[in-house]
């Protein structure tokens, strides 16, 4: 079973990050993992664009390496950035010394002090250290956009039914759901548009 909402009770059992936003604004917080890639970011940030749309892109460093020009333009265009660590390391498969290394190391060429641990994953100790710096943003509705399992019609319609004001999206900028996030992505925004919700960046 695929939950595509988080539980309340991850909400209550890891308090000390950050799930979800006020439900008293109408906004929800579009996010975008992975990046940048060459061809899936440029036309995400068109799409964007094209819609009056802010969204906040957690970055692997050594992706930014790769493409500084595309980074700087998530940046120029208005969007908040994300530390993403440096290789996509899993916390919990990762020594706590490597696990802080790498994403002090991606801190260097992303000006951020939000972070997303990759896969969601990382261990206490990892955590207790992480938030004396850094925001720690997880998310409360996971799209499936990775998972071709999963129809995209199911996901649009979990997104209609599920989806309220304050919470935190989760898409991801890299070649694996390119062709899914094509359709998935257009739709998904104008759906939450048409019920008056708007689209922010996630600030510290």
């Amino acid at each position: 079973m695929r939950l595509f909402k988080t539980p309340r009770f991850f909400r209550l059992l890891f308090p000390n990050k950050t799930w979800g936003f006020s439900r008293y604004e109408n906004s929800v917080y579009l996010t975008f993992d992975d990046g940048p890639d060459e061809e899936v970011t440029p036309w995400v940030l068109d799409l964007l664009k094209e819609k009056g749309v802010s969204a906040t892109f957690f970055c692997v460093g050594t992706n930014v390496q790769k493409h500084p020009e595309i980074y700087e333009r998530i940046v120029r265009e208005g969007h908040a950035v994300g530390n993403h660590a440096m290789n996509h390391e899993r916390g919990t498969k990762t020594e706590t010394p490597l696990y802080l290394q790498s994403v002090e190391e991606a801190a260097r060429i992303i000006d951020s002090k939000l972070f997303r641990p990759p896969y969601g994953r990382m261990t206490f100790y990892q955590t207790k250290a992480l938030r004396k710096e850094y925001k720690i943003i997880m998310w409360s509705w996971l799209s499936y956009d990775f998972d071709k399992r999963v129809p995209i019609e199911t996901i649009l319609k979990k997104a209609n039914k599920q989806i309220k004001t304050g919470d935190i999206l989760v898409l991801h900028d890299n070649p694996k759901t390119f062709d899914r996030l094509k359709i998935l992505l257009p739709q998904l925004i104008n759906s939450l548009t048409e019920k008056g919700m708007e689209f922010k960046k996630i600030i510290v």
